[in-house]
């Protein structure tokens, strides 16, 4: 079974770290096994309604001073459609979709970054401020 390493964030502020391997973009609830949880622990159930975002990571500590780029490189080409995402909370992700549709309750979206810790993330649309395809 896949484990992904996520971090969750949710809409005031709250911050979790965890594994996921029950994580669908189209289903309300999933599952998290904190970071710091003993073995053998009773995963967290989460709705995605009260959420921000959900971050599949590379690593869990990551590195807190890297800034991730923000701008796409003219030389290089990239999958699916460029997307400028601005949080309720004012964060900036810049990447690739290819499944933003604005009637749905969340899409994910590829950093621009290939050297962000961020592999992808699920972002909630109702998180949002403002999303426009660039």
């Amino acid at each position: 079974m896949v484990q992904n390493k996520i971090v969750v964030r949710y809409q005031d502020g709250r911050l979790l770290k965890g594994i996921t391997n029950d994580f669908f973009p189209n289903k309300d609830l999933f599952h998290l096994v904190p970071m710091a949880a003993p073995p053998g622990s009773k995963p967290l159930e989460l709705h995605t309604t009260s959420l921000k975002a959900v971050f599949f990571v590379k690593e869990f500590g990551g590195n807190p001073n890297y800034d991730d780029k923000k701008e796409f490189d003219p030389a290089k080409s990239s999958v699916g459609r460029k997307i400028r995402v601005v949080f309720k909370d004012g964060e900036l992700m810049v990447g690739t979709t290819t499944g933003y549709q604005p009637d749905r309750s969340g899409f994910f979206v590829v950093p621009v970054d290939i050297n962000s810790n961020i592999e992808r993330c699920f972002v909630v649309t109702s998180a949002t401020q403002e999303v426009s395809l660039i």
